[in-house]
């Protein structure tokens, strides 16, 4: 006879493990459990399934009996706990009531309570024991899984979870249960982590363009025809696109008439007026995306065919004209859409030439116009600048930029038109893309590196406004950038205006512009983090790959035991745990002691140099 209410001495279920009553007191029951020691519960907390005595609430398993059997005698039937006991024991003892009523709360063959229990009919009972073994196949199968990836042996069959965590470790989802039930951080990198261990992934795969949302491509699609209209002829001037080796997409030149100078732009915005698709397209991407791999293009590859400057014997450009006076200030400043006749040079055969003409003028132009920039303030710093690249083999090549006369001439020529292109806009109350920047915010120490990385940190974002306002950083009135069309938004925006302005048209006004323009920064700063998240894993993977790496290293700042050491060769800035002695500006021999490709981070072992 099973009990209604719990008395001394009965068996009872309390939260899901048997229980002895040991007294009755009011409305509470004093339970010895079977996990240890006694518990004070309410009488409608426990469920009684044997009158008892239970000698011992830990000894009541009597083994497995004849539960099926007795299942199949009662399928469909109605019965009560000790029929289930006597049927499939032989006989209703506390420990066969319990060993009956787990094989109840199992589910599968019976359900109710232990005075009114159903046996389940066969159909459903069959149906119910193959979705558990079904069940039970596949938590065996993820257990293994979870196995082989802990192990690092990922089969080739394995696509489900390797696609669960592709899409994390590329910022597709922000979590991943392969990782929460190994107990690992969900986050990308330890998704990149465990598709590295298990080789599913190389070191050559670049999660960053996809975690910061880049194009996965460049820009595709037809170029319209020019229009025709009037252009300047220039074709007379020798005009020189100077950029470095291997670059695809000129789209500036420098030329000197006289003691004019011109500045050539590729005409993007003849082609791509607003609104346009290619328009349109370019305002999509914010700008051309540069990685090791190759570059992602604002603009279709027919428009760098059409109008990079010297791909054809003339090219269409707005061109920049301008005189610089003593003083630096440019004066007589137009803009005008043009043909000209470009030479294509690299840097280093600029750099040969720098004391011909009209290379060496320039240059003088140059020097005068920056010397005016210094003068109102100009911040100027060098710290070391690397280009990574990966070539067709996979090699990761990393070249030093030099600090050349030629390149120095074009970073300067390219300061003096975007300087004379916001003097002219400010001039025709026209509304362009400015940038501006305010001044740092405090004073640098140090020297040499040291002085030029505390700068850096010192300096401030620079921004882009419709209404001009100073650069700080170059000690500029007013600026814009509007020399790479075919490579940023803002400069093409800039370059809609002007040439809507100077061919007679109405450029749109203020709020038409902050309207189409809205988001592109937030754009381009993505695109900017992609590059240097990139540039990182490919440093790193070619440390990585140099095993017993070992050179030199600069102290830039010391915090404590550590501090932050740049690596001219590699432009790298590890912290490194310093010895005592090290102070800032001092060179310090590193030694390459392990890499870590998901963390972005390299660990080196720092020795006085």
């Amino acid at each position: 006879m099973i009990p209604s209410q719990p008395a001394t001495g009965n068996l009872v279920v309390y939260k899901s493990q048997p229980g002895r009553v040991d007294a009755v007191e009011g409305d509470k029951v004093v339970l010895s459990l079977s996990e240890g020691g006694t518990k004070r519960v309410r009488p409608k907390d426990v469920t009684p399934l044997h009158p008892g005595p239970v000698a011992d609430v830990r000894a009541l398993d009597a083994g497995s009996g004849e539960i099926e059997e007795a299942w199949e005698a009662f399928a469909g039937e109605s019965l009560t706990l000790a029929d289930l006991a006597e049927l499939a024991y032989g006989e209703f003892t506390p420990a066969t009531a319990w060993s009956s009523w787990r094989a109840v709360t199992e589910g599968l063959l019976f359900e109710g309570e232990p005075d009114d229990l159903d046996a389940r009919d066969a159909e459903t009972v069959a149906a119910d024991r193959e979705r558990r073994e079904a069940k039970q196949q596949a938590a065996a199968e993820r257990k293994a899984l979870l196995e082989r990836l802990a192990a690092g042996e990922m089969s080739p069959e394995d696509t489900t979870a390797a696609a669960e965590l592709e899409r994390l470790a590329l910022g597709a989802t922000q979590t991943s249960f392969i990782l929460r039930e190994l107990g690992r951080e969900e986050s990308p990198a330890e998704a990149q982590r465990l598709l590295l261990a298990n080789g599913h992934w190389t070191e050559l795969t670049d999660p960053h363009p996809a975690r910061f949302g880049a194009p996965q491509s460049g820009a595709e699609g037809d170029v319209p025809e020019l229009p025709k209209e009037d252009r300047r002829d220039l074709t007379h001037l020798d005009a020189f696109a100077i950029d470095d080796v291997g670059n695809t997409d000129p789209d500036d030149a420098v030329s000197l008439d006289g003691d004019r100078v011109w500045v050539h732009v590729a005409d993007v915005a003849a082609v791509a007026p607003p609104d346009s698709d290619l328009d349109v397209e370019a305002r999509s991407r914010g700008a051309t995306l540069y990685l090791p791999d190759g570059m992602r293009t604002m603009l279709p590859p027919a428009a760098v065919e059409r109008l990079g400057l010297g791909l054809a014997a003339t090219s269409p450009a707005l061109s920049i004209g301008f005189r610089v006076a003593d003083d630096g200030e440019l004066t007589d400043i137009e803009v005008v859409p043009s043909w000209v006749q470009v030479t294509r040079l690299s840097y280093d055969a600029a750099d040969e030439r720098m004391d011909e003409q009209p290379l060496a003028r320039l240059a003088e132009l140059a020097e005068r116009f920056r010397a005016g920039r210094h003068a109102n303030g100009a911040v100027a710093f060098q710290l070391p600048e690397v280009a990574v690249r990966l070539d067709s083999s996979g090699e990761v090549v990393i070249r030093p930029i030099q600090e050349l006369a030629s390149r120095r001439l074009v970073t300067e020529t390219m300061i003096m038109a975007g300087h004379a292109v916001a003097r002219f806009a400010q001039a025709e109350g026209l509304v362009i893309p400015f940038a501006q920047q305010p001044a740092p915010q405090g004073e640098a120490g140090g020297e040499g590196l040291v002085w030029a990385y505390a700068l850096r940190k010192l300096m401030r974002p620079s921004r882009v406004e419709l209404a001009p306002e100073p650069h700080a950083g170059l000690g500029l009135s007013a600026y814009a950038q509007a020399t790479s069309p075919l490579r940023r938004y803002h400069d093409l925006v800039a370059h809609q205006q002007l040439r809507t302005h100077v061919t007679g048209g109405t450029a749109p006004d203020k709020d038409t512009l902050a309207e189409r323009i809205a988001g592109v920064g937030e754009l381009v700063r993505a695109l900017r983090r992609t590059e240097r998240a990139s540039n990182q894993h490919y440093k790193l993977v070619y440390l990585r790959r140099q095993g017993q790496w070992q050179g030199e290293g600069v102290v830039a700042e010391r915090n404590g035991p550590k501090g932050r050491v740049l690596i001219p060769e590699l432009a790298l800035e590890p912290t490194v745990t310093l010895p005592k002695t090290l102070q800032p500006g001092t060179t310090v021999t590193l030694h390459l002691t392990g890499v870590d490709l998901p963390a972005l981070e390299a660990r080196f072992r720092a020795e006085e140099g």
